[in-house]
């Protein structure tokens, strides 16, 4: 049987397209979504106030979310709220100090969400110090904080590589 000219050109010109089936691409990047999602959300970074100059150290463990301590050469602030002159607390006598003791209190006490209630309840504390700062200073808040219940005590640092460290040595 003998087509005719006019079916032959329309087959002709006729181009085939593939067809794409979009479902399995499209199940790929939902679960590539949600993996980025999931794994984006488990760093954690404790800004460093500007007033601060942390020391260097190799650590291995990354920092739970505690109470926060700052210590800088001017000011002592717990969980962001200013509580006591860094001069003051040098010349202070006693093992405690008074004043973070009573915002050490106050932040566990004021438990207003999930994430606010582990934080009271880990009884943790993370110490930013400047390196400018006394050590007796610095032993004296972390007194302060045993004081008040709060055992587990971290000082925070940079994080310094193992072949920076090698190489210094």
């Amino acid at each position: 049987m003998k087509t005719s000219r006019r079916i032959e050109r329309m087959q002709r010109n006729k181009q085939n397209v593939p067809k794409m089936n979009l479902t399995s691409l499209m199940d790929a990047f939902t679960i590539l979504v949600f993996f980025l999602l999931v794994n984006s959300a488990n760093t954690e970074v404790l800004e460093t106030p500007k007033q601060i100059t942390l020391p260097a150290s190799v650590t291995e463990t990354k920092p739970r979310e505690t109470v926060v301590v700052f210590i800088s050469a001017t000011d002592v602030t717990v969980q962001g709220e200013r509580v006591a002159a860094t001069a003051d607390l040098e010349s202070a006598t006693g093992a405690t100090l008074p004043s973070i003791a009573a915002r050490l209190a106050e932040v566990r006490n004021q438990v207003i969400g999930t994430s606010t209630k582990a934080v009271a309840d880990s009884q943790e504390v993370t110490i930013l110090a400047d390196r400018s700062v006394p050590f007796t200073v610095i032993k004296r808040v972390m007194s302060t904080c045993t004081s008040e219940g709060y055992a587990r005590i971290s000082l925070a640092v940079l994080q310094k590589s193992p072949e920076t460290q090698l190489t210094q040595n």
